[in-house]
């Protein structure tokens, strides 16, 4: 196999990202890592310590003491904040309605792609998020770029809170979303785009195996017999 390949995944919310990656790693035997919920837990751990977004001091000292690392176990990936598992408070509503603007700060996103690109120096890694192939990684060896209907995102999403948090709307979900889309591909810190060599993936479609087996067909051409 050759060294250190890295596949980049963008794309917007709710596209099935991280299931694809998480399929991927498994297939391949790399490392998946999860930089969306990274800045989720950054999230998490500024409304927790009630930080002013618009204080520069405050969020350069609270990244200090943040502290994230990933755990795997039974072929389930786990993100630890400061050493607790936060992976299932991390997706709910109330994380996800400022995650779109913790991660427009300039501040965050500079400590984050740093941990990221770290990981992918010595390691072969799936990583998705909304600027892998732009700006983390724009030599990754494989980019692509994921969307779907929005309604699809929406319900999709909805089915995936509804568990957990059985009064959410399907409404709230697909407003949370678009809002969140807006935020993403029009903040001034690495807007949400496609990188130029990036292949689309519209799943809207697509069963899971489909997906899978096309991303499969991108990446393979860079695995040596």
């Amino acid at each position: 196999m050759s060294n250190n390949i890295v596949v980049a995944i963008d794309g917007y919310s709710s596209c099935g990202k991280s299931t694809i990656a998480k399929a991927l790693a498994k297939e391949l035997n790399f490392i998946y890592v999860d930089s969306g919920a990274m800045y989720r837990a950054v999230a998490l751990y500024f409304i927790r310590h009630n930080i002013d977004l618009q204080n520069h001091a405050q969020i350069a000292e609270a990244l200090h003491n943040i502290h994230l690392n990933f755990q795997t176990l039974n072929n389930k990936t786990f993100i630890t904040l400061n050493e607790e598992d936060v992976s299932e408070e991390i997706r709910q509503m109330h994380v996800a309605e400022k995650v779109s603007t913790v991660a427009a700060i300039k501040e965050v996103r500079v400590a984050l792609v740093k941990q990221q690109q770290r990981l992918g120096r010595s390691k072969n890694i799936i990583m998705d998020g909304r600027d892998i192939g732009t700006v983390v990684f724009p030599d990754a060896q494989v980019k692509l770029f994921m969307t779907a209907d929005p309604k699809v995102r929406a319900e999709r999403r909805y089915k995936e809170l509804l568990p957990t948090n059985p009064n959410i709307t399907l409404e709230e979900v697909f407003d949370n979303l678009a809002h969140r889309d807006y935020q993403d591909t029009t903040r001034e810190e690495s807007p949400l785009t496609r990188a130029e060599d990036a292949i689309i993936l519209d799943n809207t479609d697509l069963s899971q195996d489909e997906q899978l087996m096309f991303a499969l067909s991108h990446i393979e051409p860079f695995i040596a017999e």
